[in-house]
């Protein structure tokens, strides 16, 4: 385990300290989800289908969108390995570029994102399956992360063409492996851009500001609409009221 002061030393010189969190918390979080599975599947199953996010519970459960993004497939590791190696080859880079406490919210609000992608997919999924749905995993805070790094390349004018057959790979994964959440990926994707665009780009009379002002302003300003898109979708929820209504019998 690293000492304080090395810990300090890596802070103070912009090293990846939130990175190694979140990957040790999500490592973590899946050990526990696996001794659970020793001790008791109904335990395990318990910590799985209370933490991981679903549409036609989302509005009424919001803790599942924190939760979910922190819970990985505890039968395989290959879940959890691909996710961390993922999170471990980008992070790094946009924490060091961005700030410990910025990258930190870009992957939540990227994260956000995913549930947002979710809810979508459940106002538009034929049949009204969107809503029977339910899914869990770091995929939509990193699919974010692979935008920003996107966004932040070609604003700098680097070489993008192996990151965008990397993330054509990844996007068509969920058609060639069953039970992947794409939908969460593109919604991350598409919100973590957004939010890296903003702080990039933006409003022209705004890009002299710091970048911490920048993170705050465009930051809420993206939280705030995915929250509002969300409640919008949830108006379309054909479990909404119905479940609503049963907590309260």
């Amino acid at each position: 385990m690293p000492t304080k002061q090395q810990i300090r030393y890596q802070w103070e010189r912009g090293g990846p300290v939130v990175t190694w969190v979140l990957i040790a918390v999500c490592v973590a979080i899946w050990l526990v989800e696996v001794l659970a599975g020793f001790l008791s599947p109904v335990l395990q199953n318990l910590l799985i289908v209370r933490g991981m996010v679903a549409p036609a519970t989302m509005v009424r459960e919001p803790w599942t969108i924190v939760t979910s993004m922190f819970l990985h497939a505890p039968n395989s590791i290959l879940h959890i390995l691909f996710n961390m190696l993922s999170l471990y080859s980008v992070g790094p880079v946009l924490e060091r570029l961005m700030g410990h406490w910025r990258f930190l919210g870009l992957y939540m609000i990227s994260g956000l994102g995913g549930a947002l992608g979710l809810m979508v997919w459940g106002v538009f999924a034929p049949g009204g399956q969107g809503w029977q749905s339910a899914a869990y995993g770091a995929s939509g805070a990193l699919f974010g992360l692979f935008a920003a790094l996107l966004v932040v390349y070609r604003r700098i004018g680097a070489d993008i063409r192996s990151m965008m057959v990397w993330m054509v790979v990844n996007f068509a994964l969920p058609f060639v492996v069953g039970g992947v959440a794409w939908q969460a990926h593109v919604g991350g994707f598409v919100v973590g851009g957004l939010l890296t665009w903003l702080l990039t780009a933006g409003l022209k009379p705004w890009r002299g500001k710091s970048l911490a002002w920048r993170m705050q302003v465009y930051g809420w300003f993206v939280t705030i609409l995915v929250v509002a898109l969300i409640l919008l979708c949830d108006t379309a929820n054909p479990y909404g009221w119905l479940r609503f209504g049963y907590l309260f019998q």
